[in-house]
């Protein structure tokens, strides 16, 4: 039997537009520490990993949620026996990756990932 919890990582998705204001909002105005990942930046948002991404083909901010699996391949099955919706072409998963993506009934995108990564 697969068993889930919440991840501790949280992606904002952000049209280019919002994105060097949000960078603003969280180092500046909270004062938060934010890192940079590439194109990325990461804020230490308590136990929260907040992920900004910039996303040049979306025209409105979207948040993305982590879900955690003991086991990724019991999940597929699990959760393919309850009708949940994949969504793998949205963004793609580093080689070796143990997880997948799925939208929850309001259309928010969640990242299910194996525990051990």
């Amino acid at each position: 039997m697969v068993r889930y919890r919440g991840g501790n990582n949280v992606a904002m998705k952000l049209p280019p537009h919002h994105f060097d204001s949000a960078v603003k909002f969280y180092r500046e105005t909270l004062g938060l520490k934010v890192s940079d990942h590439g194109e990325s930046k990461l804020v230490e948002f308590g136990p929260i990993r907040l992920w900004l991404d910039p996303c040049p083909q979306f025209s409105q901010t979207e948040l993305w949620l982590e879900v955690v699996a003991s086991n990724s391949d019991a999940a597929v099955s699990d959760l393919g026996d309850k009708k949940v919706v994949r969504c793998d072409p949205i963004e793609a998963l580093p080689e070796g990756f143990r997880g997948f993506w799925i939208t929850s009934p309001a259309d928010i995108v969640h990242i299910v990932s194996e525990q051990s990564q």
